[in-house]
């Protein structure tokens, strides 16, 4: 099992054993319960499903839902994903003892949204001149031929809403894992605002 769920919590600094500090995101992982195991035979393929966050009211819960975790015999999560199949039972509990300090994972949220945005901030555009009455400072310009193809081309760049979107980011570090607290201390740019559901892997 290469895989587990977490929740952003905010950045802080650390220092390691020569000295050098380390800006991290605290992220809290885990414990997460196997909810169910998929089989080849039953649904065609292998997978894990695990959940995080408990439900305090279970009646917050769908029926369909409920009916998993009931078949189960464990408590209702609010947050449920699948990994591939690892060597483990339904209700056992992960933890971040799996994984290590300078473990190299990716790590999977929601990113920070960032509302209607117009071309510059959007898409990184130079914009134009800023002085002199240019009246082209900030706009995105030319966006078509009149005559051909008398369309606007499509993927061209425009003013629209950005971020709040599913990202990966890879490759980032795990500067410190603390067991007791269920911590995972990562440097690297973690998605998301405070609070944000997060699937952390290991790179193979």
């Amino acid at each position: 099992m290469t895989g587990i769920l977490g929740k952003k919590l905010g950045m802080t600094q650390v220092f390691d054993e020569s000295g050098k500090m380390w800006p991290v995101t605290v992220v809290e992982a885990g414990p997460c319960c196997v909810v169910q195991v998929k089989t080849r035979e039953k649904d065609g393929y292998e997978a894990v499903k695990i959940g995080f966050s408990e439900v305090k009211k279970a009646k917050k819960v769908n029926k369909p839902s409920r009916g998993v975790f009931t078949k189960a015999g464990v408590a209702p999560y609010k947050l449920l994903k699948e990994f591939p199949l690892g060597d483990i039972k339904v209700g056992e509990m992960l933890t971040v003892e799996r994984f290590q300090k300078g473990d190299l994972i990716s790590v999977t949220g929601i990113s920070k949204g960032k509302g209607f945005q117009g071309v510059m901030k959007r898409h990184n555009y130079s914009g134009g001149p800023a002085s002199h009455g240019s009246m082209f400072y900030r706009a995105p310009g030319s966006i078509g031929a009149s005559s051909f193809p008398s369309r606007v081309w499509k993927n061209k760049g425009l003013p629209g809403h950005m971020g709040s979107v599913r990202v990966t980011v890879k490759n980032l570090k795990i500067v410190d894992v603390k067991v007791d607290q269920n911590l995972l201390l990562i440097y690297g740019a973690v998605p998301g605002t405070k609070g944000t559901y997060l699937e952390i892997r290991k790179e193979r």
